[in-house]
């Protein structure tokens, strides 16, 4: 779609956030992502090895290892089976694993590892998404509070990050307290028993075996006001009272109507259990330390919350005012944009709704009859990146769409974009530069036109009207009329009108 793009009006780019002072360069941040994936990269390599011995790894239950798998790897690695797993979890959960059907396969992410930064990034960046997951929650939690932390997790970052530095462990315990309370509200739910918080004592008989309690997390403060928003965080309270080893004092006998010391309250286990399990959690994944009854975090994990930050904020200002358009309204909003302000639209219509459901749109507006839409719902689904991996392999069969998930899928893979030839048999290609001429032809100039035949893989204009007649493509012979019409050269112009004329008859 390049020739595409290029027939629209000329606008200065938007220029791209730069990050705060103090972050590492990229290069650093991919060396520390790689130092805490290593065990992963691993794990798939040897998975990898073992595939291209013909012995690709049938996945056990829910995307495990199988335990044959695991005993083999261990003994290969010098691993226990345990680590295997673990290991195999986060390849997984970072793309340097897939699963496709009953076997399992390097991913892209793998291959691009040692030469491309961007993968090395997007790979930890996707298992930092997936903390919750690549640390579960002890089986004591029920689900709905553990539900309700993960909701709340994402503003105690923001105000790490937007801290720029160390965060009182027991301020954060205040924070989660606040925002669980604001979630609750916001469901309208009522907390059985009044809502009145537990006593420490019971918060300490709660944590269960495994979760390891960091000193200084304090009881919620009914005085500390609350922060919707990471542009203004809250004022803290100062942090009550505490014995020399950083735990409260201990708490009189419980007041009426409130649990019994060591007995769960109905919202389940106490915050300061559930934030320990999620500060240990983003410990575990490298984007956060905890020590000395405080919070930091990581250079990874600083610059990932930034790079989110920055794409609430592109979703909160959708430049063309396209965030709440279907995708095809959003695709036409952007086809008069050059490809940076188009690429902030992409991004702020994609940040406001679920990834899954995002990609279906895409590529449902991709299935339509206007040419252009095709090709700009690709470059979107480029700023989705591996996340729409799998849909788009779905629709590789489709004729209408096969060359563009396939260029789409090999440029995943760190495949040159310029040279179709690479990734398209010849057909494809030329199928592809009959679909891009129809849309420079409905929405572009006429000499752009003329310069599209630069772009064929023909190399001479006979060449590529002998073999555009063959391609069957619905457009072609529009394509080759207007082609005809925008062209300088009479000769040349009246072989184009001969080869449309052909094809709208049929003959050989």
């Amino acid at each position: 779609m390049t020739a595409a793009r290029r027939a629209v009006p000329n606008r200065r780019p938007r220029t791209a956030p730069r990050p705060p002072e103090g972050t590492p360069p990229r290069a650093e941040l991919a060396r520390q992502a790689r130092a805490e994936l290593a065990d992963a990269v691993r794990i798939a390599r040897w998975a990898d090895t073992e595939c291209g011995r013909g012995a690709c790894l049938p996945p056990g239950d829910s995307g495990t290892l199988s335990a044959e798998a695991a005993e083999s790897a261990a003994a290969s690695l010098k691993l226990t089976p345990h680590q295997v797993q673990a290991d195999w979890d986060r390849a997984r959960l970072a793309g340097l694993v897939e699963l496709h059907g009953d076997t399992a396969r390097s991913g892209w992410r793998l291959q691009a590892w040692d030469r491309d930064d961007g993968a090395v990034l997007r790979g930890w960046v996707a298992l930092f998404d997936a903390w919750s997951i690549a640390h579960p929650a002890p089986s004591a939690f029920a689900p709905a509070p553990v539900a309700e932390v993960v909701e709340a997790v994402p503003q105690l970052l923001s105000l790490l990050q937007l801290s720029e530095g160390a965060f009182l462990v027991s301020a954060l315990q205040d924070l989660l307290e606040q925002r669980i309370a604001e979630l609750r509200t916001e469901r309208c739910e009522v907390p059985y028993g009044g809502g009145i918080p537990e006593p420490r004592a019971a918060a300490e008989a709660a944590v269960p075996d495994g979760v390891v309690r960091h000193p200084g997390v304090g009881t919620f403060g009914a005085g500390t006001p609350g922060a919707r928003t990471p542009e203004a965080p809250p004022q803290l309270r100062t942090p009550e009272p505490r014995t020399p080893d950083g735990r409260a004092p201990e708490a009189g006998p419980p007041a009426a109507g409130t649990p019994e010391a060591g007995t769960p309250a109905a919202e389940g286990p106490p915050s300061g259990a559930l934030l320990d399990w999620a500060l240990d959690a983003l410990v575990s994944v490298g984007a956060l330390t905890v020590g000395d009854g405080q919070a930091r975090l990581t250079p990874l994990g600083n610059w990932a919350v930034w790079v989110k930050l920055e794409q609430i904020c592109v979703a909160a200002q959708s430049p063309a005012g396209n965030i709440e358009r279907s995708a095809e309204d959003m695709l036409r909003g952007c086809a008069r944009l050059t490809p940076g302000p188009a690429r902030d639209e992409y991004r702020a219509w994609l940040a406001a709704r679920p990834s899954g459901s995002a990609v279906s749109e895409l590529l449902d507006a991709a299935r339509g009859d206007d040419a252009l839409l095709r090709g700009l719902a690709f470059e979107a689904l480029r700023v989705v990146g591996a996340p729409a991996e799998p849909a788009v392999r779905s629709v590789v069969d489709e004729p209408g769409l096969r060359p563009y998930a396939l260029m789409w899928l090999a440029e995943q893979e760190g495949v040159d974009p310029d040279d179709p030839l690479a990734v398209l048999t010849r057909e494809e290609a030329t199928w592809l530069w009959i679909d891009t001429a129809a849309a420079v032809a409905d929405h572009g100039e006429a000499p752009l036109l003329v310069r599209h035949l630069d772009s064929a893989v023909q190399g001479t204009v006979p060449a590529l009207l002998q073999e555009v007649r063959a391609v069957g493509h619905p457009r072609t012979v529009q394509v080759l009329v207007a082609l005809a019409a925008a062209h300088p050269d009479p000769a040349l112009a009246k072989a184009v009108r001969r080869a449309a004329f052909q094809v709208h008859t049929g003959e050989a």
